[in-house]
């Protein structure tokens, strides 16, 4: 069966879909598990190449149209993530390195859709001039509560606050701040901005929303959150699409993700130093 599917603005009006799409996308956002989660290089590598070639044989063939060069990009930005480690890092030379890995990640594949393809796939939408409603802001107050109520069990109690670097004086907790929220507000970037948008030309929302929470949760993985880490962030992670195909916008999204890594942020220098004494329930 063979859908046409609404473009984002600035895009071709319609982009054609087709069942088969999904074997070429799930081998690009599957590649996220091999690159992140494994840190099987070449092999991941690998899929990437080969899930761009299977889009564009679909492309060829009149099944699919301008899957490749969508999953071309995606693949691209992965490619560049994995040129690093994602260990956390607060040294100099690892913040710098984050910097611009990172913002390579998202900036070549923005160039590449706006200045190669001519198109406006990829949008950052800081201003909707939406007023945000009542149940906007509680969510908020509700991202908050749970982590502040969730996380100290994670962190603390499976241990995972280590992958973390120990954090003591004034300008070691000012660059985890730092580096947290600079991470924070470029998954937002990234895996919704761009991966999320780019995936949402073919798909419906929701195998959009599972294609980019694979490449999402794998890439946290490899950030840090591991043991039963993924319980909690393959759902923030679909949670996030979500809310930003409801809202539209990249500024209340990346609200309520900086608000989620204030918590963690707290969380890991309270763990490494015993304070801020402010969680109620610590293992």
């Amino acid at each position: 069966m063979t859908a046409r599917l609404a473009g984002p603005a600035g895009s071709p009006a319609d982009v054609r879909t087709h069942a088969v799409a999904l074997v070429p996308a799930i081998l690009v956002c599957g590649a996220a598990v091999l690159l992140f989660g494994l840190r099987w290089q070449w092999a991941g590598w690998t899929v990437l190449v080969v899930g761009v070639l299977v889009a564009w044989l679909c492309d060829r063939a009149g099944r699919t149209e301008r899957l490749a060069p969508d999953l071309a990009l995606i693949a691209v930005g992965q490619a560049i993530i994995s040129t690093m480690s994602l260990h956390a890092d607060l040294s100099d030379a690892g913040m710098t390195r984050f910097t611009v890995v990172l913002g390579l990640a998202v900036a070549v594949p923005f160039a590449i859709s706006r200045f190669v393809y001519r198109e406006r796939t990829i949008r950052f939408p800081w201003r909707t001039r939406r007023r945000w409603t009542r149940t906007q802001w509680l969510y908020l107050v509700g991202v908050t509560a749970a982590g502040w109520l969730i996380l100290p069990a994670y962190f603390i109690g499976s241990g995972v606050y280590v992958n973390w670097p120990a954090v003591s004086g004034a300008n070691e907790i000012a660059r985890l701040a730092v580096g947290v929220a600079a991470v924070g507000t470029w998954d937002e970037l990234f895996f919704i901005c761009t991966v999320f948008a780019l995936l949402m030309r073919h798909f419906s929302a929701w195998q959009a929303n599972l294609l980019q929470a694979t490449v999402f949760v794998s890439f946290l993985w490899e950030l840090g959150y591991q043991s039963w880490g993924p319980l909690l962030t393959i759902p923030f992670a679909l949670v996030q699409g979500y809310t930003f195909k409801l809202t539209k916008s990249l500024t209340y999204v990346l609200v309520v993700h900086l608000l989620f890594d204030l918590v963690v942020f707290l969380v890991i220098v309270y763990a490494h130093t015993g304070a801020p004494a402010i969680f109620p329930f610590t293992p």
